[in-house]
């Protein structure tokens, strides 16, 4: 069977469960989300169901992205179920990919030796020095958890298992992007993620953790100084290696800069299947992976609708020399109105204020790279 595009499986084995009560989390809502149980875990039916169905499909790779609340809570058997599943379904010369994001208060020595068995990327949540990571970072006692990380980071280099950190921007460290880049760099964590913290409450204003375009701007405008005076080559900051890919390949890795949301399934603990992580509702379910093949979900009319959001953009949009670059940001940052037009980002401004501010030295940077690729790399009309 082919499809028209491949799809990664998000997967969340445990739905919004969580060890900790981070209040900026979007997912605390979520929690009752499923209200028949208050325990969600995925059972082994659903779990063979999931892993057989999927691997019948034809990937070139199968993408299996392990996430939460937080996934680790399910230990260590039942990830060496998942790999045992992968290969007894597995076909011949064909990839598999597995990568989990967790909070890491869980690790332990038998799960990063699976993990490093089976090549699992791991993404650690990590929001900066324990002053900055245990503001928001806690669990249900109110006890920071940065001292647990950085003992799960020891433990994942011990074991040589491949990791990257992922931290999200809020108001307590928007305005600290030198000292952030430094902390994760000058310990050796040099590969970094950084994610805006956006979020409304019931009447459409935005919450005290988040911040706002200006800041957002202003924030990457300083981590990209620190990172191009000698990290270029030595540091991957993924928002900085999807743009740069962009300009050489002509396509993204980020799927907000992206021109249809079409990207992935979100498949939920029971095997409920959803178009993407930011939109777990209850009008945008797709299907049941033990009711609808996989064939049905990526065909699914809703599915279709919901990969068109990105293209209900503002008149701003439709006029920045840098749409290309954005196509109006993910549709969870901006509102969409009557006819499909839709309001800037609110993150708008800072966008414009980065790129107007790096543009040009991340187009010399991508001619360095085609110079170096050579003229058979394809590249794509942007």
């Amino acid at each position: 069977m082919k499809y028209a595009h491949s799809f990664p499986l998000l997967i969340k084995p445990v739905s919004a469960d969580c060890n900790l009560r981070c209040p900026y989390c979007f997912y605390l809502d979520h929690m009752s989300f499923y209200p028949d149980q208050s325990k969600h875990r995925m059972s082994d039916e659903t779990l063979n169901q999931l892993v057989s169905s999927y691997m019948a499909t034809n990937q070139p790779v199968y993408t299996f992205i392990w996430q939460g609340g937080e996934p680790t809570l399910l230990g260590l058997e039942f990830f060496r179920k998942v790999t045992s599943l992968q290969q007894k379904y597995g076909k011949q010369g064909a990839g598999v990919s597995n990568s989990l994001q967790t909070n890491a208060t869980l690790i332990t020595d038998e799960l990063a030796q699976h993990f490093a068995q089976y090549r699992f990327l791991v993404g650690v949540s990590l929001d900066g020095p324990p002053n900055i990571h245990n503001r928001y970072r806690r669990y249900p006692d109110g006890k920071g958890s940065y001292s647990d990380v950085k003992k799960a980071i020891s433990c994942l280099r011990r074991h040589r298992v491949d990791f990257n950190i992922l931290t999200l921007v809020t108001e307590a460290n928007v305005n600290r992007a030198r000292e952030l880049y430094r902390y994760f760099s000058d310990q050796g964590l040099l590969f970094q993620q950084y994610i805006p913290c956006v979020g409304f409450d019931v009447d459409g204003h935005l919450q005290p953790y988040s911040i706002s375009g200006k800041a957002w701007g202003l924030f990457l405008c300083q981590l990209f100084d620190e990172w191009r005076l000698r990290d270029t080559r030595r540091v991957s900051i993924r928002l900085f290696d999807s743009i740069i890919q962009k300009l050489v390949f002509g396509r993204p890795a980020d799927c907000n800069m992206d021109n249809d949301c079409r990207k992935y399934f979100v498949v939920e603990y029971n095997g409920d299947v959803y178009p993407c992580d930011f939109f777990v509702s209850h009008e945008l379910k797709l299907g049941n992976i033990f009711t609808d093949s996989w064939e049905k979900l990526v065909n699914s009319p809703v599915y279709k609708e919901f990969g068109t959001r990105k293209s209900a953009l503002s008149d701003a949009c439709n006029n920045c020399e840098y749409l290309a670059f954005c196509n109006g940001d993910c549709p969870r940052r901006r509102t969409v109105k009557k006819g499909l037009h839709a309001s800037p980002s609110v993150l708008c401004a800072g966008w414009r204020l980065f790129f107007k501010h790096s543009f040009s030295e991340f187009e010399r940077l991508a001619a360095e790279i085609k110079t170096e690729l050579g003229p058979v790399i394809p590249t794509e009309k942007i």
